[in-house]
């Protein structure tokens, strides 16, 4: 039986005051399975601050070849995974363009 793939939400995050989170930016972090990081300790503040418990996972410069691979086989599997930065977008000047690319590529 195969399994549906899961969804990866790019998802921007707050420059500055938290609050200036969307709210379907919340909503999408409150329904996902995982999120993606680039820095754990930062996002944990956000996540706080809007009560969102969700399995929290690093996705930094340093390991996104092999995070990536990894999170690749949890959408595979059917998971939904959220990628935040520190700060804005992800995927312009942030960790997380591997991810997206190796998830483009598996259609």
């Amino acid at each position: 039986m195969l399994t549906e793939f899961g969804k990866l939400y790019v998802v921007a995050t707050p420059i500055g005051n938290l609050a200036d989170i969307s709210y379907r930016a919340v909503e999408v972090l409150k329904q996902v399975d995982l999120i993606a990081a680039e820095d754990t300790r930062h996002v944990k503040m956000l996540l706080q601050q809007y009560g969102i418990t969700n399995k929290l996972v690093s996705l930094h410069q340093h390991n996104e070849d092999k995070a990536s691979s990894v999170l690749l086989e949890k959408l595979r599997a059917g998971q939904s995974i959220a990628l935040v930065s520190d700060a804005g977008t992800p995927l312009l000047s942030d960790p997380g363009m591997p991810l997206e690319k190796m998830v483009k590529d598996a259609g």
